[in-house]
């Protein structure tokens, strides 16, 4: 007998390992009963499987061959991000050497990479290489001899139960013999299947999926449609093995959007979770700023898909003004980011938004009692797809119902918010199994893009008072912003390009007391970034970051005071109404290049950023140069430390002219630096600590410089760049993931200590105050305080826990360290006779705090999964146990006594969310 090779590959998923085989729906006729699916939940799509490339000849083991055995061995192979074999497991010994002889051979296999989600990933499968003896081939059938023997054909399509996603690379196939025939399903979840005609028992095995079996009677020469629908294994925040982006910075947090959407005390707001990470300190209330590492606020950028928003969160502290459907995925750099961003001197936040779906129509429908939003996506034709998105809130009715009305200490509130996002995809075609293969197809080169467009509104209307107080507060404010922003992705062998224009429009309406104050804003930008690959060490990129705005204002508030009037003695000071329409003009650009140098275990990221800027009559340049080194110190060990230069231009309103503004504003400045070690404990748990010192200067201060007047007089600028701070501290995180469906536990604990100081250079204002800066008495310093939004220590501890059949339960707890606060230290009434008005006598600036927060969310969820759709329900408590946490205070008209105003108490919210 002469010997013959037969090898080919069963790819099945890696939670076929991890979980027990189940009947993912109920079978077709008289197949057996099929078990309780657990609810579906979103998972990540393999939108290119594996494809076996170059396939190595095992040599069939001497001993067995004399013996004239043959075997079947069943391997579980992981094939890496790029294609290559890194592990080899047999899952059922066969001996006689045929063990030893497949692994060997398929270590040498070669694969093209897999794509989870459109991203290179690496995944595991079941391979079953098969050592056969062939007898001599039988000669011809004449004519009285049997017919060939008749075939049968399956074909159908794998939908994803409860969502109707396409299933693709899942194995199909009859029984589980080795020599079973087998079909693989496309992009579009359908396969074709050619067996013997007669029941066919079958399998499918697909990754994140649970095994599905069922029974189906096929008739000969005919051929048999179906659609299998599988169901998902695990939960939302089920562990997928996906590669990660090369990082670049020494911290980046990444959130996906399962995790994030079930973070208790989130509502379901993916972007909320940024508020639990370490090295972001809890913001006042209804600000909804990011306060990073020590910085103040507007010092954070907020991205969308590469272009600057305005805000990141809807007035009132949230939600974010992205729905949470559309969020793919979140990036979090508490500082030590790479050279392509700027325009920032403390964090950067970037939210990244997905393509609609290439397989189907799908979407959701969210209500609850904040707001109700929708979400949805689809295929247009090959290579396009569309997602949209919108959202209304109807807050402003039950908010004022659960704050308190107390008397002396009433906070009504009254926002309203929407928001919309529309994006199409275009240029990316299904039929490639791989980057390559997309840039064969295409000849050679590829173009993918798409097109978007997203905006916000906010309206907020605060009224303070009580009848203690003897003093009414209103504030009338409205801000949107509209953005329209292409992306155009070129990639032709290691050259990529990724071009983003885009164009923008902001407006703001502010209203306190007798002042009022339009503003118009218009924005075009554009943003190259093009890098090359030269060698598997060595990658550079570089390119452009460039910005123009104009801004207009239509401006009426009284006069300064001593600036065109002298206040009248006995008489609260009224001066003259200002009516002023305002007009300024900006730009801002930025070249940047770096490069990731692999030397050995180490990785550097040297980069520089040169920015120049242009704002009325001021020209303002700023190098910023930056590194990044990270040592792989062990497999589960890696050392990182990052430094470098950072600048952010001052706002375009502040240039103008006086007494509104100051024209020789220059960029802000900052020093970061850091070092930490992450650490992978076990398979799912990971620590991360990182310090880090932080210096500001040349930052904005308010009030500014005195200056003298030409024709005599002084006259006190509103702004300039007297500011300087510092802030240090330690982050600790420590995460614990699902190691598969049937781990039921996840979370994390995120832990700062950090303080940050504010100070100014120069002499300190009039009155030992201002609002950033100066006039830190009291402490033995003069040039530095604690800045009025430190918070020495931070904790957030955050838990999941699946209680099965579509149960999850989590909770969230909370603890700050109380903000500073100037004290109110009475001891006789003083009375301005010129102002007609009492003033307050205060103790040393920034020398208490207020009590510390702490506050216990809780969030169940309750799924229910259909065929083609699923329906969620959830309750989401905020502060749980109704700790009265005191946000800001105010005084009566003398100033004698401090009303303390505490935050939203327990506030329980219901929703219902369907998704198809």
């Amino acid at each position: 007998m002469s010997l013959n090779l037969n090898a080919r590959s069963a790819l099945a998923a890696a939670s076929l390992l991890l979980t027990p085989p189940a009947l993912a729906q109920a079978p077709q006729d008289g197949a057996p009963p099929a078990e309780a699916a657990p609810p579906a939940q979103a998972q990540p799509v393999i939108t290119r499987p594996p494809e076996l490339l170059q396939q190595v000849e095992a040599p069939y083991p001497p001993e067995a061959l004399a013996e004239g055995l043959t075997a079947s061995v069943r391997l579980i192979i992981t094939i890496a991000a790029d294609g290559s074999v890194s592990d080899v497991l047999p899952t059922e010994p066969a001996g006689h050497g045929f063990d030893e002889a497949a692994i060997a051979a398929v270590r040498q296999f070669r694969f093209s990479p897999a794509e989870v989600d459109g991203v290179p990933a690496p995944v595991q499968v079941e391979y079953i290489y098969h050592f056969t003896l062939n007898v001599p081939p039988e000669e011809a059938p004449g004519p009285d001899q049997a017919p060939v023997a008749r075939k049968a054909t399956l074909k159908g399509q794998l939908i994803s139960r409860g969502s109707r996603s396409r299933v693709a690379g899942a194995t199909v196939r009859c029984g589980d013999d080795p020599e079973a025939p087998e079909a693989l399903s496309d992009a579009d979840g359908r396969f074709s299947l050619d067996v013997p005609p007669g029941e066919c028992a079958v399998r499918v095995v697909a990754s994140g999926y649970q095994l599905y079996q069922t029974k189906e009677q096929l008739q000969a020469d005919e051929t048999t449609e179906v659609n299998f629908f599988l169901a998902p294994t695990g939960g939302a925040l089920e562990t997928v093995v996906r590669s990660d982006r090369p990082k670049k910075e020494v911290v980046r947090r990444t959130i996906t959007r399962q995790e994030a959407q079930r973070t208790p005390g989130t509502f379901g707001d993916p972007i909320r979770v940024i508020q639990t990470l370490p090295g972001v300190a809890r913001a006042p209330f209804i600000s909804g700023q990011l306060l990073v590492r020590g910085s103040n606020p507007g010092q954070t950028a907020t991205m969308m898909d590469g272009v600057g928003i305005p805000l990141l969160f809807h007035l009132l502290g949230g939600p974010s003004v992205v729905n949470a459907e559309f969020i793919d995925q979140l990036d979090f750099f508490p500082g030590g980011y790479g050279s392509q961003y700027g325009r920032a001197v403390g964090g950067i936040v970037e939210v990244g938004t997905r393509k609609g779906a290439a397989d189907t129509f799908h979407g959701s429908v969210k209500v609850d009692l904040l707001d109700a939003g929708f979400f949805l996506e689809a295929p247009v034709t090959d290579g396009i797809s569309v997602a949209a998105a919108a959202r209304r809130s109807y807050i402003d009715t039950i908010l004022p119902a659960v704050l308190p009305k107390s008397e002396g200490s009433t906070l009504s509130v009254v926002p309203k918010y929407w928001d919309y996002q529309l994006r199409v995809d275009f240029g990316a075609k299904r039929d490639a199994r791989s980057e390559e293969e997309a840039q064969a197809l295409a000849g050679g080169a590829r173009s993918t893009g798409y097109v978007m467009a997203f905006g916000s509104d906010d309206q907020l209307r605060l009224v303070t008072g009580g009848p203690e107080t003897e003093r009414d507060l209103t504030v009338d404010t409205h801000t949107l912003f509209h953005r329209i922003k292409g992306d155009w992705t070129y990639r032709k062998g290691a050259l990529t390009s990724v071009f983003t224009p885009y164009v923008g429009y902001d407006g703001t309406s502010f209203k306190f007391g007798a002042a009022k104050q339009d503003g118009v804003g218009y924005t075009v930008g554009a943003r190259e970034v093009l890098g090359l690959e030269l060698s598997s060490s060595l990658t550079v990129r570089t390119g452009l970051d460039l910005v123009y705005e104009h801004q207009s204002f239509d401006v009426e508030f009284p006069a300064p005071e001593n600036f065109e009037y002298v206040a009248f003695p006995g008489a609260e000071s009224v001066g003259e109404l200002l009516v002023e329409k305002i007009g300024l003009g900006s730009f801002d650009g930025a070249l940047f290049v770096e490069a990731d140098l692999k030397v050995g275990k180490f990785t550097f990221t040297p980069g520089v950023r040169a920015n120049y800027q242009r704002a009325g009559d001021a020209r303002n340049v700023a190098l910023d140069p930056r590194l990044w080194v990270s040592f792989a110190a062990t497999e589960r060990t890696q050392l990182k430390g990052s430094l470098g230069l950072y600048s952010q231009p001052a706002e375009t309103f502040r240039f103008i002219s006086l007494p509104y503004g100051n024209p020789d504003l220059a960029y802000q400045r900052a020093f970061q630096s850091s070092l930490g070690v992450e650490h992978r404990l076990t398979d799912v748990f990971n620590v991360d600590v990182t310090g880090f010192f932080n210096r500001r200067f040349d930052n904005i201060a308010a009030p500014g410089d005195i200056l003298s007047l030409p024709g005599g007089g002084v006259v006190q600028l509103p702004y300039s760049n007297q500011g300087i701070g510092r802030a240090l501290g330690v982050e600790v995180m420590v995460k614990k993931q699902r190691a598969s469906a049937t781990d039921k536990w996840s979370g994390w604990l995120s832990y700062t200590f950090s303080q940050s100081l504010d100070g100014r250079t120069g002499s300190a204002p009039e009155g030992n105050g201002g609002d950033f800066g100066g006039g830190f008495g009291g402490n033995g310093d003069e040039t530095y305080g604690l800045s009025p939004f430190d918070q020495t220590h931070i904790l957030t501890l955050v838990s999941t826990y699946v209680l099965g059949n579509g149960w999850e339960l989590g909770g969230r707890f909370r603890y700050t360290t109380g903000r500073p606060t100037t004290p109110l230290n009475h001891t006789f009434d003083q009375y301005q006779v010129d102002r007609n008005r009492f003033t307050g006598m205060y103790g040393p600036y920034a020398s208490a705090r207020m009590a510390g927060f702490h506050q216990l969310d809780v969030r169940l969820d309750k799924s229910w999964q259909f065929q083609s759709w699923t329906l969620g329900a959830y309750l989401d408590v905020q502060n749980l146990y109704n700790a009265e946490n005191v946000e800001f205070t105010f005084n009566d008209y003398r100033q004698r006594r401090e009303y303390e105003v505490p935050g939203i108490p327990i506030l329980p919210v219901v929703g219902v969310k369907g998704s198809f």
